[in-house]
């Protein structure tokens, strides 16, 4: 589409096209009773930030107060011809919701502002459509499209069964439309198996890790709080940094040499409020190195307006995949840019957390001390008696572990052995 010689890009949730200019966009917001009108200007904001990141220029914005949500129009009928009108007003090309919209939703908003219509969901999956590199991190966000687009589809199906019959309304329609879900489970399943390879492959390569005689520590936070930027500052990584949300998708490992001995950490995708369901299980494989970390470095950006509301989504994403219990350290970065009376504060809230600037390099060494002690404390060194039918046994010990010292006696192999406390814990029963 082209106005005034000005090319415009399709914000979609199905195609990127990185060659053609930006659109024109207006952001809604529908905030339910009791929310704060600071967290309302906080969370279209947000919008505004993904809405720029996907590609978009926004031109103008609209928060709406509803008690009850419109099951045709989500905002109501009248709402949407008030907004159509401003829309158009504007030259908008795309109008975003920072809500989750129902296909029916969507089309009814389409149809009314006759120009497109995308949901919060649709923003993201964009963001990481355009940020994805690595051959998992593609397959994960068209794993995700997929599941996006698939109900999408069924929508369109009961709409057309509604129809009154004729020619063109029943049989071709329906044939295409069960084309379209056939097409897209079949590639939904495949993209299920490859990436169920591509986990088990890199469960082996963690595993070889650990037999390194490593603890895995896990960067999680909220986009852009600056966990490559950290991760660079204590491992001279190279990792891709920039200003701007997802700007990683694709996970990244380094190694930390310490006095104790060695770290592996690894940058993970950024987290964001009401992160879609359908990338928590594309990303799945993904996800697992936070699961199978031994230890988490939160971190927060602490020079943002609401912090602990960055936390909590954090801790809802990571519910959700089944790490909350991880042992986990708070790491405040951006202290340089933080209100000096904030840092003391979030220190004193959270007890055993740590300030850093990532990008000046101060507060990294305590954090690096925070991360031998927890290598310490991680390992053993242990003697173990395996007798000689269980041949399997002391194989292991050599496996998921350093064998310090191997003596044969009479009736048993003696070994002596460190290595961490999860790995070694399967051979309890022939421990000294």
């Amino acid at each position: 589409m082209t106005t005034g010689g000005r090319q415009r890009r399709r914000l979609t949730a199905t195609e990127t096209d990185l060659g053609v200019e930006r659109q024109r966009a207006y952001l809604v917001s529908v905030i339910a009773p009791g929310i704060t009108e600071r967290q309302a200007k906080l969370s279209i904001d947000e919008l505004g930030l993904l809405t720029l990141t996907a590609g978009s220029d926004p031109e103008g914005q609209a928060v709406l107060r509803r008690d009850r949500i419109d099951p045709a129009t989500f905002i109501g009928k009248g709402q949407a011809q008030r907004l159509q009108r401003e829309t158009t007003a504007a030259d908008v090309d795309v109008v975003v919701f920072d809500n989750a919209l129902s296909s029916v939703q969507q089309r009814n908003l389409q149809e009314i502002f006759g120009c497109d219509v995308v949901d919060r969901t649709a923003v993201i999956l964009d963001i990481f459509a355009q940020h994805a590199t690595s051959k998992a991190g593609m397959l994960q966000v068209e794993l995700a499209q997929l599941r996006y687009r698939l109900p999408r589809l069924r929508g369109r199906g009961i709409a057309m069964s509604r129809l009154a019959g004729g020619i063109g309304t029943r049989g071709p329609g329906e044939t295409k439309l069960e084309t379209d879900r056939r097409r897209i489970s079949t590639r939904i399943s495949k993209l299920d198996k490859e990436l169920a390879h591509i986990g088990k492959v890199r469960r082996t390569q963690r595993k070889a890790r650990r037999r390194a005689d490593a603890i895995g520590a896990a960067l999680v936070g909220y986009t852009n709080a600056g966990k490559s930027t950290l991760l660079n500052a204590l491992t001279d990584a190279g990792a891709l940094t920039e200003n701007q949300l997802f700007s990683t998708v694709d996970p990244t490992v380094r190694r930390l040499e310490l006095a104790s001995g060695q770290v592996l950490i690894s940058d993970t995708v950024g987290f964001v409020r009401n992160l879609p369901h359908e990338l928590v299980e594309a990303f799945r494989s993904t996800l697992e190195q936070i699961t199978e970390a031994d230890l988490l470095l939160h971190v927060v950006d602490a020079s943002d307006p609401e912090p602990e509301r960055q936390i909590a989504a954090v801790h809802e994403v990571l519910a959700e995949i089944g790490a909350l219990g991880l042992p986990e350290i708070l790491v405040f970065n951006k202290a340089d840019i933080a209100p000096a009376s904030v840092v003391p504060r979030l220190l004193s809230l959270h007890e055993g957390s740590i300030a850093v600037s990532a990008r000046e390099n101060t507060g990294l060494d305590q954090l690096r001390d925070r991360l031998s002690e927890a290598r310490r404390a991680d390992h053993i060194v242990a003697a173990y008696v395996v007798p000689y039918d269980h041949g399997e046994v002391a194989a292991g010990l050599h496996r998921d572990g350093e064998v310090l010292e191997e003596s044969f006696e009479e009736q048993a192999t003696h070994l002596k052995v460190r290595g961490s406390l999860d790995a070694l814990r399967q051979y309890d029963e022939y421990r000294l």
